[in-house]
């Protein structure tokens, strides 16, 4: 399938590792322009100057997007640099797996507020392009059974969904699709699920026997996911939650 995504503009939060990075690198594959940040110096360069070397014209900044003036300033950069965004990527996360006031207020601000003020900086550039903007969710949202449990992570992406929805509809009559592209288990070097089979083999064989195709997934697929519905060939999809967990959750949408 041709996704019609050659020469579009790409900006993608939480880029330099992970989901954010297999996002990235698709968008570059599929021949996007990159507007990419993460909070690390070192990690964000290697990852920008990865993809300039494969040809992507790529502007990157050092982001702290619980910041709401850094995230504001960064859309405006991006949109100036790249001469304006057909494609936002909301996918930075505070992660899970601890509780408390401080990881509550950390989820807050990073994996709800940070969609928020994203979406709200980048509304304007996109409906000058009739573009997309897409929120990395987590099935977490939808399962108070482990890994979640109750905590903040599922919590506040709850919301985000909640918020993504209303935007949609809101947005849909100004060329702006609003959809959420929700991960289950997935593992990738350094990250939680790697560090959990280390740590705690037990529970990560457990979660891997509740996932039907008898694997985690990879960052990839959930890649592959936001890649349509940022594309052209997702036109009349519009507030969708597309699910990426091999068939982890077991409930029924209607």
């Amino acid at each position: 399938m041709d996704l019609q995504l050659t020469g579009k503009r790409a900006l993608v939060t939480g880029a330099s590792r992970g989901i954010g990075r297999a996002i990235a690198q698709l968008l570059a594959d599929e021949g996007c322009a990159l507007a990419i940040c993460a909070r690390g110096e070192e990690g964000l360069r290697e990852a920008a100057d990865r993809f300039r070397a494969g040809g992507t014209a790529v502007h990157a900044s050092v982001v702290d997007v619980s910041d709401g003036d850094a995230v504001a300033g960064f859309v405006a950069e991006a949109d100036a640099a790249l001469g304006g965004l057909d494609v936002v990527v909301s996918n930075a996360s505070a992660g899970g797996g601890l509780t408390g006031p401080e990881q509550w207020a950390a989820s807050f601000q990073t994996d709800l507020l940070a969609f928020v003020r994203l979406a709200e900086a980048a509304t304007e550039p996109l409906a000058r392009s009739r573009g997309a903007l897409i929120a990395v969710g987590t099935t977490s949202a939808a399962d108070t059974s482990p890994p979640s449990g109750p905590g903040s992570y599922g919590a506040l992406k709850a919301a985000l969904l909640h918020h993504a929805s209303a935007l949609a509809h809101t947005l849909a009559p100004r060329g702006v699709r609003v959809n959420v592209v929700s991960p289950g288990p997935i593992e990738f070097p350094g990250g939680s699920w790697a560090r959990r089979q280390e740590d705690k083999p037990d529970f990560y064989r457990s979660i891997r026997e509740r996932i039907p195709v008898g694997r985690l997934g990879r960052p990839e697929e959930v890649a592959a996911a936001v890649a349509f519905l940022a594309s052209p060939a997702a036109g009349f999809c519009v507030g969708s939650n597309l699910v990426v967990d091999g068939g982890f959750l077991t409930r029924v949408d209607f």
